[in-house]
């Protein structure tokens, strides 16, 4: 199907026998022109082919000059496209293929409002499942191996995605699927797998259950945890890798772009996440006015695929903020990193006027002895008075002081919390991606 002259853009060489450290050495490490090159090309093929067969592309891309000399140049004249944009076209307007030509079909939650739908020919399989083949290798899985695959399976990408990928890796998977946790841990008993995929949040439960029935990290296999799905932060990297004996890094991937192994941290470094370049084109923008930011500069994630048949997306807004680092890595891999995720542009809370995402709330309260890594966000008091509480568990009985706790949040953050010590137990326990901002406000009378 595709056809591009002089030859297709889309070969790889990624079989391998033996002890894998880089899965496709040669496009993992190419030397930046040689990428550049290669990127100009799949994007030139990917505007094409979006003009050619998505109307909503079609008129966007109509009045556009130099896509086959520079498209580089030329994406930057386009404006974004967003999650709103595949909502409109719900279920299937940005399909790019017919309905012969699908093999799959993915959708995201719908948490945030219409959930979208994602289509899949045999070749953006077979794309999806290579790329995740690399991001299990960078994260130290080898031929041979075992992964207990504990994300949903369904229409969340997540499960298939790793599956696919740990196959095509030549790795054994262990369809475990979220929830059922003591089955989780005797899985890891009996079955000896060397990695565990899953959100954070649920392999800290998965850690949790494993100490309530008197299993050690000692008596697992475990090597490896893959971790994706919802931010998290460096004081959650050293909950989980005490917790389970592992060496823990970060995935990422979103639906509307393919799912799982948009990009990994490498755990030589497990510095920053390694974006496959070759497939996915990186932007990173200022939220607000949509200008370029530099390297290091934080600012929202945008990505365009260069190889998606089914449904191509031009620089699509996801929420995410990020920063890059074009330094060289020390594992050899050549390209691009971003950093973990700071927060989502949406999920950005207002507390008396101060910016705060998340994940800083957690990276200040993990970096304190004594918390646990169970904790919650909540609205409380009237929607005109808003207050945000800091539910956490503690890590032991007596091992924490509120209001020091709130205070050093004060300092960190720059805004006051109120911070509440809850029992063992009180914060739910997450078997996919946790819900950490609760709604407690009352009604207006």
């Amino acid at each position: 199907m595709l056809a591009v002259a002089p030859a297709d853009p889309f070969g790889y060489h990624s079989r391998r026998e033996g002890y894998v450290v880089i899965w496709d050495r040669g496009m993992e490490t190419m030397e930046r022109s040689r990428l550049e090159d290669l990127q100009r090309t799949r994007l030139s093929w990917t505007l094409h082919w979006a003009r050619d067969r998505v109307p909503f592309y079609r008129d966007r891309l109509s009045h556009l000059k130099g896509l086959d000399e520079h498209p580089l140049e030329a994406l930057q004249d386009l404006p974004f496209t967003h999650k709103s944009d595949l909502r409109d076209q719900y279920p299937l307007g940005f399909l790019a293929v017919s309905r012969g030509e699908v093999r799959r079909f993915h959708a995201s939650s719908g948490t945030r409002g219409k959930p979208t739908v994602v289509a899949y020919t045999e070749h953006d399989l077979t794309m999806w499942s290579e790329v995740v083949a690399r991001a299990l290798a960078a994260a130290g899985m080898q031929p041979g191996q075992t992964l207990q695959n504990a994300y949903g399976y369904g229409l969340f990408t997540g499960g298939l995605g790793l599956h696919a990928g740990a196959e095509r890796l030549g790795v054994a998977v262990i369809p475990a699927s979220g929830g059922g946790t003591e089955r989780q841990v005797q899985l890891m008993l009996d079955l000896a797998p060397d990695g565990l995929a899953a959100t954070p949040s649920y392999a800290l439960y998965i850690a949790e259950t494993m100490h309530h029935l008197g299993v050690s990290s000692d008596q697992l296999a475990l090597k490896t945890g893959i971790f994706g799905a919802e931010p998290w932060s460096e004081g959650m990297r050293e909950h989980l890798e005490s917790g389970l004996g592992i060496q823990a890094v970060d995935i990422y991937g979103l639906s509307e772009i393919t799912g799982p192994g948009v990009a990994i941290e490498c755990v030589e470094a497990k510095a920053g996440l390694h974006v496959f370049e070759d497939f996915f084109y990186m932007e990173v923008i200022d939220p607000k006015t949509g200008a370029r930011k530099a390297p290091g500069e934080v600012g929202e994630l945008v990505l365009t695929t260069l190889s998606k048949e089914a449904m191509p997306m031009i620089r699509y807004r996801t929420g995410d903020l990020v920063s890059v680092n074009p330094e060289p890595c020390i594992c050899g891999r050549t390209s691009m990193r971003m950093s973990r995720i700071h927060g989502r542009s949406d999920d950005m809370l207002i507390v008396r006027g101060v910016n705060v995402f998340p994940s800083e709330i957690e990276r200040v309260l993990l970096s304190q002895p004594g918390v646990s890594a169970h904790y919650q966000l909540c609205w409380e008091g009237h929607p005109s008075r808003p207050d945000l509480v800091v539910e956490i568990e503690e890590a032991q009985v007596g091992a924490l002081d509120q209001g020091a706790l709130a205070i050093h949040l004060r300092a960190a953050l720059g805004v006051h919390l109120s911070v509440r010590v809850v029992a063992h137990g009180h914060i739910p326990r997450s078997q996919g991606k946790a819900i950490r901002v609760i709604n407690r406000m009352q009604e207006e009378s």
